[in-house]
């Protein structure tokens, strides 16, 4: 019986996605590459799912691409690698940085390439302490992909950036806490607790407000300071006129926790 590449486990409103070639340190695979689409798809339209966790089995978290499936061919023909991150690695960055709901990343080992690319997509990432970065594309003679040439510069500058892409050098999990590139660094056999923990708590908030918030801090990205102001209050104005905004303020004027949907 083929092993199934995705584990998925549902709990307090919470999906908790898991990338499962443990043997192959969680490469992916086009199989695994679909299934995580249709994965992420499912999570967007399903109401009862509030808040995603991505995560790895086995010691890894993600290798990047599976190398065996981008060989040249019986006849030398070698893939089109341009056109594998068109038509596999966007859709799934476009749906995690889509999701109208949090989405955490909890690194439980070594995110290379495309493997750092997704986490570094994800709303908020979390990384064991013995896990590490690694940007090895240059060491294959290639160029970046899945997102970290957008991302990364964004998170930790331009310089940093480039240093990290060009050397290939790992970086640590307390180093990447230090520089602001991921949230936090937790022991080990803590992190899957703790990161359930936090998807939960978010998992009961104002789902309709984090998207939002989300479509803001995505969008000053390529924004001027008066078109930040102007889709603010356009959010506003959206998140002001809700349920949940109402349920927030009248548990706080009735001195009670919120019933948020």
């Amino acid at each position: 019986m083929a092993q199934e590449t995705l584990l998925k486990e549902r709990l307090d409103g919470v999906l908790r996605i898991t990338l499962n070639r443990p043997d192959k340190l969680n490469a992916l695979s086009p199989e695994m590459r679909q299934d995580l689409l249709t994965a992420l798809n499912q999570a967007h339209t399903n109401p009862e799912v509030r808040t995603v966790i991505l995560t790895g089995s086995g010691r890894a978290f993600c290798t990047g691409q599976d190398l065996n499936d981008i060989l040249p061919d019986s006849t030398g023909e070698k893939p089109d690698l341009g056109d594998v991150l068109i038509q596999h690695y966007s859709p799934i960055i476009h749906a995690i940085r889509q999701m109208e709901k949090p989405v955490l990343c909890a690194v439980n080992g070594v995110a290379t390439g495309a493997g750092a690319g997704l986490a570094f997509a994800c709303d908020m990432v979390f990384a064991a302490k013995s896990a590490k970065f690694i940007h090895a594309f240059s060491k294959l003679g290639l160029v970046p992909g899945a997102g970290a040439s957008f991302h990364l510069p964004r998170m930790v500058g331009e310089v940093r950036a480039k240093g990290l892409m060009l050397t290939g050098m790992p970086l640590t999990a307390d180093r990447a806490a230090d520089w602001g590139l991921i949230w936090e660094a937790i022991e080990d056999d803590l992190l899957q607790g703790e990161v359930l923990d936090i998807a939960t708590k978010l998992a009961k908030g104002p789902t309709s407000a984090y998207a939002m918030t989300k479509h803001l801090i995505h969008a000053s990205a390529d924004s001027t300071l008066e078109d930040q102001l102007v889709r603010e209050a356009e959010m506003q104005r959206r998140a002001g006129n809700s349920e949940n905004h109402a349920e927030g303020l009248n548990a706080f004027l009735e001195k009670r926790s919120p019933i948020f949907k």
